[in-house]
């Protein structure tokens, strides 16, 4: 059996988590919607027609706030069509993914589902399409109290209060060429930059997103960044990121999939890992260059796993309400990964304080629904459950030993990857670890520098002998965690034992 050793010190800290970092994203995209967290008729629905059974199951991730609408959607969104009285509001022909949009649901109604599973919306406007105007006439709808035409025509829908939005994201993805509008950097820094100052006119307390790269693929990575922040640094507070871990293929992968590359799928969050770290150094650049005081701080506002709807996807027909777009059977081996990606974020809490994990419903979604059926978990819910419950406080910085191995992608890679929060109000140490290694156990002894009488109050293992199984409709609880007795403390070292491919969670408690 191979070991590993970490050192967690009391006095070694990276920064406090913001809770924002467990957000996630409902696009108005295939299913997330409408049968997803919208299904009047169902037998669950609620009197607005929100399924019950899916906001409970949101309830429980803690989830702190949801981007909203989009999305490539947003570059083409008229958000006048959302509101107002639903049997006048059109149908339109939606470009992004080739659907029918009802605009049954709005930003109204959007906000009140928010509230029923108790979080905040985190507003995206249309600058693929739009600008300017759009954008300050959208910001007084949501936030002026009254006594203009916006904030009145808000109170005529129905809504006296002003929604009080605190982030919104200057427009989605337009450094790609797929986007309705797209840009090229300099023209939409400065598009970004005039829009940024008119909704800060409106209301000074909001705190806006302006688009970085789309993935650390893309030709203009990191040169995107550099352009759009010299123009907007000055008036943003984060900049975004986005990237999607998938199973390697190819033509050097042609045994696929008789003989997966396991290996080098559990090591992709070293991609996200390095893909922070040069954004990071982007803005510091720019933050020099500027003689600047303030620091850019990243929106994480698109991750997750993605890669088995593409097949699938090709073959829906186009111009249909709801079609099932980017339905992700999600396995055992892909909530391995989203554990390490969510590792990963917690590592640079520092400058990471918003992330989204995308999408929640349905679409590339922890949450599956049946139309007029069950609405179930799949595995990847678990690892994001975990983590949204319980990591919170202060990320320990730790020291790590582990045995390394090399894949076809990647070279060094640890067996262990793993993290820990201290709540000091709770007197609890949370750790997270993954073991990648898909053959054997790991051994792993951390020793707890500063942290003395603790006792292992609870230890939740997520573990499955097939790494390619998931959860369905029939059998919605087939890959589900368990408590396990693999965690012991004495005299300060903690000895966890990592079955082979598995999410951990060790919570510790000062014993008074």
């Amino acid at each position: 059996m191979r070991k590993a050793k970490v050192i967690l010190d009391k006095d070694f800290t990276i920064s406090e988590v913001d809770k924002r970092i467990y957000g996630s994203f409902i696009e108005h995209l295939g299913r997330a919607i409408y049968t997803g967290i919208y299904e009047p008729g169902h037998p669950q629905a609620d009197e607005q027609g929100f399924r019950k059974d899916v906001i409970e199951l949101v309830k429980a991730l803690k989830i702190p706030i949801i981007r909203y609408p989009g999305g490539n959607f947003v570059s083409g969104y008229n958000w006048e069509d959302g509101v107002g009285p639903k049997e006048q509001r059109p149908k339109r022909l939606e470009l992004a993914w080739r659907s029918i949009e009802p605009n049954e649901v709005g930003i109204n109604e959007f906000v009140d589902w928010t509230k029923k599973v108790d979080s905040k919306v985190m507003m995206a406007v249309n600058l693929g399409t739009r600008g300017i105007d759009e954008a300050r006439n959208l910001v007084e709808y949501c936030n002026f109290p009254g006594g203009t035409f916006y904030s009145d025509l808000r109170k005529k829908h129905g809504y006296p209060e002003p929604h009080k939005i605190k982030v919104w994201n200057l427009g989605n993805e337009m450094d790609g060429e797929w986007q309705i509008g797209h840009k090229l950097p300099h023209e939409y820094g400065r598009l970004a930059r005039e829009v940024a100052k008119v909704m800060r006119q409106v209301d000074p307390n909001i705190e806006l997103v302006v688009c970085g790269s789309s993935g650390p693929g893309m030709t203009t990575f990191p040169e995107w960044e550099r352009i759009v922040l010299e123009h907007t640094y000055d008036v943003v507070d984060y900049v975004s990121l986005h990237y999607y871990a998938n199973f390697p293929s190819g033509p050097e992968f042609i045994e696929l999939p008789n003989n997966p590359d396991l290996a080098s799928f559990m090591a992709k969050n070293l991609d996200m890992d390095r893909f922070i770290k040069t954004v990071v150094s982007t803005i510091d650049y720019v933050k020099a260059v500027k003689r600047a005081k303030k620091d850019i701080h990243i929106s994480f506002d698109e991750w997750n796993v993605w890669y088995h709807s593409f097949e699938k996807d090709r073959k829906i027909e186009p111009w249909q309400i709801a079609p099932p777009l980017l339905e992700e059977d999600y396995n055992f081996a892909d909530a391995v990964l989203v554990g390490c990606m969510i590792i990963t974020l917690l590592r640079h809490v520092d400058r990471v304080k918003i992330a989204c994990l995308a999408q929640l419903v349905n679409v590339l979604a922890p949450i599956m629904t049946v139309k007029g059926g069950i609405a179930y978990r799949q595995t990847i819910y678990y690892p994001f459950l975990h983590a949204s419950n319980y990591g919170h406080g202060i990320v320990l910085n730790p020291k790590i030993d582990s045995p390394k191995y090399d894949s076809r992608l990647y070279t060094d890679v640890p067996v262990i990857e793993t993290i820990a929060t201290y709540d000091e109000e709770e007197d609890t140490i949370n750790i997270f670890a993954v073991n990648r290694d898909a053959k054997e156990d790991l051994l792993v002894e951390y020793n707890l520098k500063g942290f003395e009488k603790f006792k292992v109050l609870e230890n939740i293992v997520y573990e499955n002998d097939d790494p390619f199984e998931g959860n369905t409709p029939e059998n919605p609880d087939k890959v589900v965690p368990h408590l396990a007795n693999n965690a012991k403390v004495n005299n300060s070292i903690l000895e966890v034992l990592l079955p082979k491919l598995s999410w951990n969670v060790i919570r510790l408690k000062k014993i008074n």
